[in-house]
């Protein structure tokens, strides 16, 4: 059944921001009516999930009776007009607590919005509230000592991924339309793996990081982190993702370059490499095999696959592992001393753990090494357009189990935010026995976001993409 053609009330909030902007335009919803399911949702599931951390109830049902009068006139805001959504807690949001999972900004009410959050409300979107973050967005486990820790859905004792874990939990129980995450070495694709949904961590210098907790300016660590857009379904990072990309003036890195249309993208004419073992830590059983029957059918499909692994990657491991261990103790603490903070006990641990060796041992040649292997992996998209590969190695595990993870546990993520290569996660499959989701990535070269959301459309389309989870 056509998604924007459901408009009972159960239906409703399980609808893709697409298609909700859609009914409205059309008249068949007013936004009051969305924003008042999805808040009544959120009700229903947070006690359970912890997802959202701040809600903005009062004045989002303000703003969607002001968005509802416009649409009766005829008139619009943007493509999201009236659609409500969520944004992770490492963003400022004008108005509303924004603490980054920091004990000093436990109060903090920024007086201006991030300009990516700026830019979705300019095109009509509400915002509800604030999902949930680990301390500074630096952990695996979506736990801070403000807010407490949130749970995955499809099983509550297990954890829905870090950092952007709030965002992935309460997307997949339907309390909001879309969200904004960010990724420094997997927090857009891991939790979207976990929860079942899907996510994309764009290339690198294409969304303004200003607002953000790990802003622009990280020294050696800067190109790293991004910010992108979080939904159940791909059609909706199509259509939110060009809207916060551009540059806002103070984040220096950031390329004015436009999004190609992944409608136009031939992926009759894509040559994707793909595989199910990186060689430096092996997946479990279920995602090795959701993600060879992914390359079957898309085979099936005509697609043209080869079975490839990407040259060099133990030592792009190593090289973000070092980056990471020499680098991160001292931009912790410098965000740390700016926030007004005392690190909590996992950020605490790490920095007992590295702040002195790091400081002791940064190499300035890491750089050029860095520099040297990106140019050789970047040569591999001469002999092809995109990558299959899995999106953890992990399924969703147990609270506090990451804890006892090492930088290469996570490599099937990390190696894209060394490389600035943009990369999706969508769900493809679902574990045999605990029937948790199970999430591939694809990965193009730097701007071709176009290549990456196209292909992951049509995995979503062959594969089944988002299902509901049992709360």
């Amino acid at each position: 059944m056509d998604r924007r053609l459901i408009i009972n009330n159960d239906e409703l909030i399980y609808c893709s921001a697409a298609a909700l902007a859609a009914q409205i335009r059309v008249g068949k919803l007013s936004s009051k009516e969305i924003v008042g399911a999805c808040l009544a949702r959120i009700e229903a599931v947070n006690p359970k999930i912890n997802a959202v951390v701040q809600l903005d109830a009062g004045r989002a049902l303000q703003q969607a009776e002001e968005l509802d009068r416009l649409a009766a006139r005829g008139e619009f805001k943007g493509v999201l007009h009236g659609v409500p959504i969520t944004i992770k807690d490492s963003l400022d949001t004008a108005g509303i607590v924004s603490t980054g999972g920091t004990l000093g900004r436990q109060h903090y009410v920024p007086g201006e919005d991030a300009p990516v959050v700026a830019r979705l409300r300019a095109a009509g979107a509400i915002v509800l509230g604030k999902s949930n973050t680990p301390e500074l967005t630096l952990s695996a486990e979506t736990n801070n000592l403000i807010y407490g820790r949130s749970s995955n859905p499809f099983d509550l004792t297990r954890s829905p991924g870090g950092s952007s874990g709030g965002a992935a939990a309460i997307l997949a129980c339907a309390g909001s339309a879309l969200d904004l995450g960010s990724d420094t070495g997997g927090s857009i694709r891991a939790p979207a793996h976990d929860c079942g949904i899907t996510g994309i961590k764009p290339t690198s210098g294409r969304t303004p990081r200003t607002g953000h907790i790990i802003p622009y300016g990280g020294g050696v660590l800067d190109s790293l982190t991004q910010i992108g857009p979080m939904a159940r379904f791909v059609e909706d990072l199509i259509l939110s993702l060009p809207i916060i990309c551009g540059p806002d003036g103070r984040d220096p890195s950031v390329v004015p370059l436009p999004v190609n249309p992944a409608d136009q993208v031939d992926l009759s004419s894509l040559r994707i490499a793909w595989y199910s073992d990186n060689g430096v830590v092996p997946v479990c059983d279920d995602i090795r095999r959701v993600l060879e029957q992914t390359a079957q059918t898309l085979s099936t499909d005509k697609l043209n696959l080869t079975h490839r692994l990407l040259p060099g990657m133990k030592q792009l491991v190593n090289l973000f592992t070092q980056l990471r261990e020499d680098a991160d103790a001292g931009l912790i603490q410098r965000l740390l001393k700016r926030y007004g903070s005392e690190a909590g006990p996992e950020l605490q641990g790490y920095l007992n753990d590295h702040a002195l060796a790091g400081a002791e041992r940064f190499d300035p040649l890491l750089m050029e090494q860095i520099d040297e292997a990106k140019s050789q992996a970047l040569g591999f998209f001469t002999d092809y357009d995109a990558i299959l590969c899995p999106a953890a190695k992990y399924l969703a595990r147990a609270h506090d189990a990451s804890q006892q993870d090492d930088y290469d546990d996570w490599s099937y993520l990390t190696i894209h935010n060394l490389l600035g290569w943009p990369a999706v996660t969508v769900r493809a499959g679902s574990s045999e026995t605990a029937g948790l989701p199970v999430g591939v990535q694809v990965v193009c070269a730097p701007w071709r976001e176009d290549i990456a959301l196209a292909l992951a459309q049509r995995i979503e389309s062959l594969m089944g993409g988002f299902q509901r989870p049992p709360i």
